[in-house]
Order: C-alpha cells, then sequence, then structure tokens
C-alpha cells in the first residue's frame, strides 16, 4: 500500500514538472512570436514584401495559438482539443488571408527590396528555429503540444521561403518571387490548418 501511494505521488510530481516545463517553454515561444511579428511586419511594409508581411501575420498568430496552448495547458484533454481546433482554425484564416495578399500584389504589386527581405527574414528564421528547439521534445505528445510545434515548423519552412524568394528578387528584379513564395506560404498553412483540425476534431470526440 505504501509504495502505491508513493508510485502515486511520484507520478503526480512527474505530471507536474512536464506541465510546469511546457508552460516555461509555450511563455518564452509566445514572447519571441510577438517580438518578431511587430519587426517584420514594419520590415514587410518598408520593403513591400508580401512574403516578408505573410509571415509577420504568421507570426502573430502563432502567439495566439501558444496564448491558447497555455490557457489549455492543465486543463483537461478536451480543453486541449478545443485550444487545437481554435489554433487550426487560426491557420486556415491566415491561409486565407495570405492568398488575398498575393491576389491583390498580382494585380498592382512591385518589386520589393531584396536586401530588407534577406535581412528580416534572416532575423525571423533564427527566432523560430530557437522556437522549433524548444517544442522539439513536444513534438509526439498530445494534441495541445504537437499542435504547437507544427505550427513553429511552418514557420522555419515559412522563413526559408522568404529568404529563397529574397535571392530570386535580387537576381531578377522581378516582383513574382515575392508572389510565388507568398502562395506557398498559404498552401502550407492551409493545408497544416487541416490537419490540426481533423487531428483535433478526433481527439475532442475520444475527450
Amino acid at each position: 500500500m505504501a509504495d502505491d501511494c508513493c508510485s502515486g505521488k511520484g507520478e503526480a510530481i512527474a505530471e507536474l514538472g512536464r506541465v510546469a516545463e511546457q508552460r516555461r517553454v509555450l511563455v518564452i515561444v509566445m514572447i519571441i512570436n510577438t517580438m518578431m511579428f511587430a519587426a517584420e511586419f514594419g520590415g514587410g511594409l518598408l520593403a513591400r514584401s508580401s512574403s516578408l508581411m505573410a509571415d509577420s501575420v504568421d507570426m502573430f498568430g502563432d502567439a495566439v495559438v501558444y496564448a491558447l496552448s497555455l490557457y489549455a495547458l492543465d486543463r483537461g484533454a478536451r480543453w486541449h482539443a478545443g485550444a487545437a481546433l481554435a489554433k487550426g482554425a487560426i491557420i486556415l484564416v491566415f491561409g486565407a488571408a495570405v492568398t488575398i495578399e498575393i491576389v491583390d500584389k498580382m494585380r498592382n504589386g512591385i518589386a520589393p527590396s531584396s536586401t530588407l527581405m534577406l535581412g528580416f527574414g534572416g532575423v525571423a528564421l533564427a527566432a523560430n528555429l530557437i522556437c522549433l528547439a524548444l517544442l522539439w521534445r513536444f513534438r509526439r505528445g498530445e494534441v495541445n503540444m504537437s499542435s504547437s510545434f507544427e505550427c513553429s515548423r511552418n514557420d522555419v519552412v515559412s522563413n526559408v521561403g522568404v529568404l529563397i524568394a529574397a535571392g530570386f528578387v535580387a537576381a531578377t528584379e522581378s516582383v513574382w518571387p515575392d508572389i510565388l513564395v507568398g502562395a506557398a506560404i498559404a498552401v502550407i498553412f492551409l493545408r497544416s490548418g487541416w490537419r490540426v483540425l481533423t487531428g483535433a476534431a478526433a481527439a475532442w470526440k475520444a475527450a
């Protein structure tokens, strides 16, 4: 009986430790994404880059996502699934917003500043690699944390795309690399949003 009691306490303490660690990581990545949203959005305006602005808006969405994750962290499985559902919806909304921006850029756009794209895109990539490293251990955990990892991984892919676009804009002095990368980011958003939603819906039913 005493052994069972000690074992139960040990498991409870270990679980509390895991939740505390998750909370610390989520707070850090939320702060990083909020700061980078402001910096990268300003850079996107200066550079007149659709892909930079799309990437920055994604960072703002991720800050909201991490806040939802924090809210659901010490609650039950249904709260976790609900937070993941909200994340999936946010990702889909930003995918649609990027698509609208791309259509407008195709009609009225001019070539962005490749130098500013490289500078701000490089800083954003470094920030998101830090977030990805912090979330790596939770990538196969419960749906709340694994969906947070999914958001961070998408950010890294988007950042690399922005840097590739900047290189092609510099080489061609054309708006099209920026448009094409923005379109790729939109596809990633929509695909990822659907995947998070379907996984969260299954978790919601199970809960």
